[in-house]
């Protein structure tokens, strides 16, 4: 019996969807084939990627949440899920007609491959400028050997002889509410009007097999962690000439070991000194794509004052313009201080609070008691001493 979804994702029925997408993230990062060698693991990433793309589309997370795998298994190959009560009087029937439902669709209609979803780990730095990724994928293609009509060697299929090739039967049913007409799937050819009496070896009859294919992404730039990138028509097949599905990739954006990405700005924290922060300084700030950007420093910058360097954060997804870099300044205060440190310091505390004489110029580094022409060099040998 498949593993229940919510166990498979690690998450719970009252969970949101936010929660379920983190499920799925963390679980694919573990599964991932690129990542976990170990035996089983691919069997895992693909039950991984089922369950998300049941439980993040409302509609089928709802039809989970009520019928089980029976009712998502049953609406993929167009069952009821109503059908299991037929044990009991056709319940289902009786449901399906109240409601003009049928408990089979048509089989040769054209129906919509499933969307496939995968997840795709990326550096912070691809993130931000974009990047070519190749990916590998499983999806479900037409039968080459077949080209999928189901037999092999190209024999003929033969007309069913149920439903004389219609797909359908008109089957009735009595109950208790009367008796009950109702089109429904023919069950000797699968609602495909057709009989495969000398199938394709390698599709097993089915026209369709599991291909594991290579394909190139464009990431583009600016991309954020949780988006999504859609490759139209690279999911699953469809079935009589229906359309194929969507590949969407969703992008696992690693963390950067000097910014915090906040949007389109990146933030930087800069360490200051006492010194520098008191009488201003010209330090350099890192970027991303050079050696880095000189940055002056006003006299008197405060703890969590916020600079900003235009122009050289993250590039906008349209291409229009880029963030800035945010410079939040962190001020340290040393907890361990020289002897003479400690003098200098308090001789620049008796000077702000107008208790000492700083009348006098000369200094002897090997103590703190002589003066300076003004505060501001008192400061800058301070600077001198901490930096």
């Amino acid at each position: 019996m498949p593993e229940d979804y919510y166990q498979t994702l690690g998450v719970s029925r009252s969970d949101s969807t936010e929660d379920i997408r983190k499920g799925f993230r963390q679980k694919a990062m573990e599964y991932h084939p690129d990542r976990n060698k170990t035996e089983g693991a691919s069997d895992k990433f693909k039950e991984i990627n089922e369950a998300y793309q049941v439980l993040s589309d409302p509609k089928k997370k709802a039809q989970y949440d009520q019928f089980g795998h029976a009712g998502v298994n049953g609406n993929r190959s167009g069952g009821s899920p109503f059908d299991g009560f037929d044990g009991f009087g056709g319940f289902g029937d009786i449901f399906d007609s109240f409601f003009g439902g049928s408990s089979r669709r048509n089989a040769n209609q054209p129906t919509q491959g499933q969307d496939i979803y995968v997840s795709l780990e990326l550096d912070f730095e691809e993130s931000v400028f974009g990047v070519d990724k190749t990916i590998s994928i499983n999806r479900l293609e037409v039968c080459d050997t077949c080209d999928g009509s189901r037999s092999k060697n190209g024999s003929t299929p033969l007309i069913c002889s149920t439903c004389n090739g219609q797909g359908q039967v008109r089957r009735s049913q009595k109950s208790v509410f009367g008796q009950f007409t109702q089109v429904v799937g023919c069950s000797a050819c699968q609602a495909t009007g057709k009989i495969i009496d000398n199938p394709c070896t390698d599709c097993k009859g089915n026209g369709i097999v599991n291909i594991t294919r290579n394909t190139t992404i464009e990431i583009p730039q600016g991309i954020e962690n949780g988006m999504q990138v859609r490759m139209t028509g690279w999911g699953n097949h469809g079935t009589n000439g229906g359309p194929s599905g969507n590949l969407y990739v969703e992008t696992l954006v690693s963390a950067h070991k000097t910014f915090t990405r906040r949007k389109f700005d990146l933030i930087y924290e800069l360490p200051l000194n006492i010194a520098e922060a008191s009488i201003g300084a010209s330090v350099i700030v890192p970027t991303l794509e050079d050696d880095g950007h000189i940055l002056k420093i006003p006299a008197g910058t405060q703890f969590g004052d916020v600079l900003t360097i235009k122009g050289k954060g993250v590039p906008h997804l349209r291409g229009n313009g880029r963030g800035d870099i945010k410079v939040i300044t962190n001020v340290n205060v040393p907890k361990k201080l020289s002897k003479y440190q400690k003098e200098l310091l308090a001789k620049l505390s008796q000077s702000l609070n107008g208790t000492a004489d700083t009348s006098e110029t000369d200094y002897d580094q090997g103590s703190a008691s002589s003066g300076f022409e003004d505060d501001k060099g008192l400061i800058n040998k301070i600077k001198d001493i901490l930096t």
